[in-house]
């Protein structure tokens, strides 16, 4: 029951913010897909063990792969889908945490906060550059083909 929940959370979340950012209303379905995937993923990940940055990277590696695959079909830029899909990922609580720690006074926790903020976001930043680079390497791949 608890992984149904997630799923549509995580789904409810990305068309919200889909919604919310005006992206067409064609893409809201795929966009929701692909965040509900990514989360899933990186849940899965986290409740096996795996370290946050490696789930943050494995699953932002997916939101690119599937961003790609749904921009292609829908001859949409991968962005549209991109920006919704990120937003389960996104680490808003802990940056919060960061800031509130600051403020009260409690430099290390604060700090530690911060430390996570950088993890979770290197990690999806190079989940991204990674789709990028297969993407890239695919699309040369088929043109070598077609070329020969």
């Amino acid at each position: 029951m608890m992984i149904f929940i997630h799923f549509i959370f995580s789904y409810l979340s990305t068309v919200a913010f889909g919604v919310l950012t005006n992206v067409p209303r064609r893409t809201l379905l795929a966009s929701g897909l692909t965040g509900s995937i990514g989360w899933m993923v990186f849940y899965f990940m986290r409740e096996a063990g795996s370290s946050l940055g490696l789930a943050n990277f494995v699953a932002a590696f997916l939101i690119g792969c599937g961003s790609i695959l749904f921009s292609r079909l829908k001859k949409i830029p991968m962005l549209v889908f991109i920006v919704p899909s990120l937003v389960p990922l996104v680490p808003g609580g802990p940056a919060y945490l960061a800031v509130r720690e600051i403020v009260i006074g409690d430099g290390d926790r604060g700090l530690y906060y911060i430390l996570v903020v950088a993890v979770t976001a290197g990690a999806i930043a190079g989940g991204f550059v990674l789709t990028t680079l297969v993407e890239k390497l695919v699309a040369r791949y088929q043109y070598s083909q077609i070329k020969s």
